[in-house]
């Protein structure tokens, strides 16, 4: 009986909050709007849009035959070899060096993704910065001396271009559309927060059902208040006002 009763406890609890926050639907609709019209302002005026430029290289070795599964094999195995080879600090700081840029390996190594799709030896190299002109020159750069370095290093042929960088018309980050939904969802969840918390905190009677529920106190009857006789009981207090006033008068 005890676990029914907490049980029945809880449900009230919950249905109560729900109409507690139905109740006040215009506050949370107000400050959901509220939350993605900041989110917009942050979004177009204080982060920076970024844009990407991909670039990919063939990768082949000296053996390599069309005919040859055993050479086709060995290029996927190489293609691994030059993902490697194209994060290390000798050839990214050589990049830096050759365009004179001022960031740090780590800096560098932050904005670069590489991508080898499975079973192939096609390596792409994907870098953002905030300029697209400079983000095509940069993964160009990035690509020559990866397939340079890397063909060096491991006395391989020369990796071939498939694709150079292009220039992206439109960036690819901050997402408008996400973040709105972010601060949208930020704002209803902020403003439903402090509802439900100033609802539970709030510990005063406000009815019949509330001194049941938390006083243990059984409901006799309800006295009902009417308006026309406050209104009476004001204009009675007035005349005796006056009367009272009168009386002085005659006294003094």
């Amino acid at each position: 009986m005890e676990q029914r009763y907490e049980q029945d406890e809880i449900e009230i609890d919950l249905r109560e909050i729900i109409f507690t926050l139905l109740s006040r639907i215009w506050i949370l609709i107000g400050t959901t709007v509220a939350g993605a019209v900041i989110a917009v302002l942050i979004t177009t005026l204080c982060i920076t849009p970024m844009y990407s430029s991909t670039a990919s290289l063939y990768i082949i070795s000296k053996s390599t035959t069309l005919t040859s599964l055993t050479d086709i094999q060995l290029g996927s195995q190489l293609t691994q070899d030059y993902m490697v080879i194209a994060k290390s600090r000798k050839v990214i700081e050589q990049v830096i060096e050759e365009l004179e840029l001022d960031e740090t390996y780590e800096q560098f190594l932050g904005r670069i993704s590489l991508y080898n799709e499975n079973n192939t030896r096609v390596l792409s190299l994907t870098i953002q910065d905030a300029d697209p002109y400079m983000a095509k020159t940069i993964v160009d750069k990035y690509a020559d001396v990866t397939a340079r370095e890397t063909a060096e290093i491991m006395e391989t042929s020369l990796p071939h271009d498939i694709d150079k960088g292009v220039v992206a018309k439109n960036p690819v980050s901050p997402s408008l559309k996400r973040n709105v939904l972010i601060g949208a969802f930020l704002g209803f969840l902020l403003s439903a927060g402090i509802i439900i918390v100033m609802h539970l905190l709030n510990d005063a009677v406000q009815g019949a059902e509330d001194a049941e529920k938390y006083l243990g106190l059984t409901n006799l009857g309800n006295i009902p208040v009417y308006e026309s006789a406050n209104k009476s009981g004001k204009k009675n207090t007035k005349r005796r006002s006056h009367k009272s006033s009168g009386k002085e008068k005659k006294a003094s």
